[in-house]
C-alpha cells in the first residue's frame, strides 16, 4: 500500500483511507467490531494513545509525519497479516473492560457479556452468589467480568491450555483480583473434583466441521482446535459439560453455555429438554442457560 504521507493529514484522513483498504481487500470483521469504518477508528486511536470515545471535534487535528507513518503501519499490517485488530494491539473488550490477548486466547466477543452485566437475572439472585466458575476462560474476560459483577464471589478460571492461562492470569493480575479469581488448569471438570459452583458460564469450543472449512482468514490466527472446532457438529464438548456439570452445580445454581451455530444441533440431539435459549437486546444468539434441577435430569437422561 504505498501513498504518498503529504496525502493525508488528519486523523479523520487515516480512518477513510485504512477503511476504503479494508473494504478493498475484503476483510471480515466478526472479532468486535462492526464495519471497516469502526476498526479503522479503533486502530488509529489506539495507535495515537488516544481512547476509543475520542470526541469527534479531534478527527480534524493533523499527525506528525512520525504518528502518520505509525498509523499507516498498523492498517497496513491488518490487510496484510489478515490479524484481528485486537491481536495487532493486544487488547480486547468485554462489559466495558479491557484485558490482555494475543494469538493463544480467543478475541473477547461472547454476547454472555450482557447477562454478566444484570447478574444473571431472573434466573439467580446476586446475593446467593458466592462461587463462580469460567469453563474454557482463554483470556479470562468471562470469568472477570462475572467478579466484577459479583464482587463477593469466588470465581475459578479453567482452561485445558497451559498458554491460555498465562494469559488469563496476566488479565487476573491486571484487573487486581488475585485472591478472588484464581486460573486452574483442567481438562473441563477434570481438574475441578470436589468443588462447586452457584454458576458455570461457559463459552467452548462448538464450531462444526462445516464452519471451521469456511472460516475466513482472520479466525485462522486464534487457536482454532483448542479453542474453535468441537467436532463434525460442533456438540463434542458440550455434550461433556451436560454429562458432568451436575456434580459441579450447587442446589440453586445455573448452568450457561454458548454454541453458537451448534444450537440447532443441540436441540436436535437433545429434543426433550427445555433449553432456556437467552435473548439478547445487542444482538447475539445460541446461548442455553439451565437450571440446577434440570442439569441433574438430564445428567440422568
Amino acid at each position: 500500500m504505498n501513498f504518498n504521507h503529504a496525502e493525508l493529514l488528519t486523523i479523520k484522513d487515516y480512518i477513510r483511507w485504512g477503511a476504503s483498504r479494508f473494504a478493498e481487500a475484503e476483510l471480515s470483521f466478526s472479532h468486535g467490531m462492526a464495519s471497516a469504518i469502526d476498526e479503522a477508528a479503533y486502530l488509529v486511536l489506539h495507535t495515537l494513545f488516544m481512547p476509543v470515545d475520542t470526541p469527534d471535534l479531534y478527527f480534524d487535528s493533523r499527525l506528525t509525519i512520525v504518528e502518520r507513518e505509525a498509523v499507516a503501519d498498523i492498517l497496513q499490517q491488518r490487510v496484510e497479516t489478515r490479524k484481528p485488530a485486537a491481536y495487532l494491539t493486544n487488547e480486547g473488550w468485554l462489559c466495558g473492560l479491557p484485558f490482555y490477548v494475543d494469538e493463544r486466547v480467543l478475541v473477547p466477543r461472547s454476547p454472555i457479556a450482557e447477562y454478566i452485566e444484570k447478574q444473571f437475572a431472573p434466573w439467580i439472585e446476586a446475593n446467593d452468589v458466592n462461587s463462580i466458575l469460567d469453563l474454557c476462560t482463554g483470556s479470562g474476560c468471562i470469568g472477570i467480568a462475572c467478579a466484577y459483577a459479583f464482587p463477593h464471589a469466588r470465581v475459578d478460571l479453567s482452561d485445558i491450555s497451559a498458554n491460555a492461562l498465562e494469559v488469563a492470569q496476566a488479565n487476573i493480575e491486571r484487573h487486581n483480583l488475585i485472591g478472588q479469581a484464581e486460573a486452574i488448569q483442567s481438562d473441563l471438570f477434570e481438574g475441578l473434583r470436589g468443588r462447586k459452583y452457584d454458576i458455570i458460564v461457559s463459552n467452548p469450543p462448538y464450531v462444526d466441521a462445516d464452519d471451521m472449512a469456511a472460516l475466513t482468514p482472520e479466525f485462522l490466527h486464534e487457536p482454532a482446535d483448542l479453542a474453535l472446532a468441537s467436532g463434525n457438529d460442533g456438540l463434542d464438548h458440550t455434550r461433556r459439560i451436560l454429562r458432568e456439570a451436575a456434580e459441579h452445580l450447587t442446589d440453586h445454581g445455573i448452568l450457561v453455555v454458548e454454541v453458537g451455530n451448534s444450537q440447532y444441533a443441540l436441540q436436535a440431539d437433545y429434543p426433550d429438554v427445555l433449553f432456556h435459549w437467552l435473548e439478547f437486546e445487542r444482538g447475539g444468539d445460541g446461548v442455553f442457560l439451565l437450571t440446577a434441577e434440570q442439569v441433574r435430569e438430564l445428567a440422568a437422561y
